[in-house]
């Protein structure tokens, strides 16, 4: 379990058909076993060296997530899960990715903020909803507006300086989480009918 506050900006080292190899400034430390959200994918540590995690990654991660389409440089956001007496500052995330979808737009506003306007997937319509949670990319990001094939969350400075968002554009795919509350109860309201 995680809270969507990215602890750490990481760098994709190298990437192999078999997993992914990040170097974790502030997480290097994870022990073998550890479970780290890496853009909002719960993935396992099989080798901490030298301030570099390595993860094994399955074919259906590869194929759910952006995750396959990371190259050497690339930034990811990292945060180590949970562990009994932390601060939840976010909202819960598993890390279990519920789909990819495109950044429609990520417009500067005054002051160092800024727009984000992602598109809405159909398995996601219901789930995402004006003031409730989701996570983005790993972020914990409160909706802002939920409109029709499309939602948006207000950045603050802190927000884009933490995460790889500063450096997303237009186009680009993020890994989107619902919220395991709307998940939870879409899922008793399907059952009662």
């Amino acid at each position: 379990m995680f809270t969507g506050l990215i602890q750490s900006l990481g760098r994709v080292q190298k990437r192999t058909a078999r997993g992914l190899d990040v170097r974790a400034p502030r997480l290097g430390r994870q022990k073998r076993g550890a479970s780290v959200c890496v853009n909002g994918a719960c993935l396992t540590v099989v080798r901490a060296q030298g301030g570099v995690l390595s993860f094994d990654v399955s074919e259906e991660t590869w194929r759910r997530t952006n995750l396959s389409s990371l190259r050497a440089g690339d930034a990811v956001n990292l945060e180590a899960s949970l562990k009994a007496g932390d601060a939840l500052g976010g909202h819960f995330v598993t890390g279990h990715v519920d789909k990819t979808a495109k950044i429609l737009a990520l417009r500067g506003q005054p002051g160092g903020f800024a727009l984000l306007r992602v598109e809405l997937p159909a398995a996601l319509k219901g789930l995402i909803a004006e003031k409730g949670s989701v996570a983005v990319d790993g972020i914990s990001l409160t909706v802002s507006r939920a409109g029709p094939g499309f939602f948006e969350a207000a950045l603050i400075p802190e927000t884009l300086c933490r995460t790889n968002l500063a450096a997303r554009k237009s186009g680009a795919s993020v890994n989107l989480e619902a919220d395991v509350l709307a998940r939870y109860l879409a899922a008793f309201l399907r059952s009662r009918k």
